[in-house]
């Protein structure tokens, strides 16, 4: 089987530069190790303590971003197979293993409210559930399952993208209302943007890669049988 040649797949660079632009503009304050240029607040449950736990759940939630990228693309994983299962490994224990274990904690102090809280503990339970279950599936030579599973993983991997769009969607619809509906009060309408921007950050992309791989084992099976399958009579087991 012919490989297909790496510029026709054309999403991988506008892919590549989206993630490129979002690490560019989420890492220095992180990397200055500054709690004061957080884009956090420090929650008063935690403290400073909580800029200490967020700045490795960044550095390593942006190796997973940046070596997810590598690994979503097919004529790398089919042309260098071995540097694949390599950036593999470095995007599952380098990345979202580290960066999942410190998410509940992050997730859990949030300042953002009770509802943004719930969605970040529970994205990064499944976050880790879920590359965890991929790596195993390769570990087990089930490739097809492998691929499924890490699909999901890079849709939650990429999910703190989308959070970042949908929390400038819901500002600019919801602020004009500061006065009517949240009676002028800031803080509701900033737990408000970022509940919202919480739960369809992550899963939008989610139920969009269940969609994908459905279609796509669809696409598989051919129409014969698929008419053959609707076609067919149900088999009656009796004693």
């Amino acid at each position: 089987m012919m490989t297909r040649a790496w510029w026709r797949r054309p999403w991988i660079f506008p892919l590549g530069a989206v993630v490129a632009m979002f690490l560019a503009f989420s890492l220095p304050p992180y990397l200055s190790l500054d709690p004061g240029r957080s884009r956090v607040p420090q929650p008063e449950t935690l403290g400073v303590a909580h800029f200490w736990t967020l700045v490795p759940h960044v550095l390593f939630g942006s190796i997973a971003l940046a070596t997810a990228v590598v690994q979503i693309w097919p004529w790398f994983r089919r042309r260098h197979p071995a540097w694949h299962r390599r950036a593999g490994r470095l995007y599952v224990f380098g990345g979202v293993l580290p960066a999942g274990l410190t998410a509940p904690v992050v997730g859990f102090f949030t300042p953002f409210g009770p509802v943004t809280a719930a969605s970040d503990v529970l994205l990064a339970l499944l976050w880790l559930a879920i590359t965890l279950t991929g790596w195993r599936m390769a570990r087990r030579r089930r490739y097809a399952d492998h691929r499924r599973w890490m699909v999901r993983s890079f849709a939650l991997t990429a999910s703190i993208i989308s959070n970042r769009v949908w929390g400038v969607v819901a500002a600019v619809a919801l602020t004009p209302q500061l006065d009517t509906t949240f009676h002028g009060d800031g803080k509701l309408l900033s737990w408000t943007v970022s509940a919202i921007a919480a739960w369809l950050g992550w899963t939008l992309p989610l139920l969009a890669a269940e969609w994908w791989l459905d279609r796509g084992r669809s696409r598989r099976v051919p129409v014969t049988d698929r008419g053959a399958a609707r076609s067919r009579p149900p088999v009656l087991s009796g004693r």
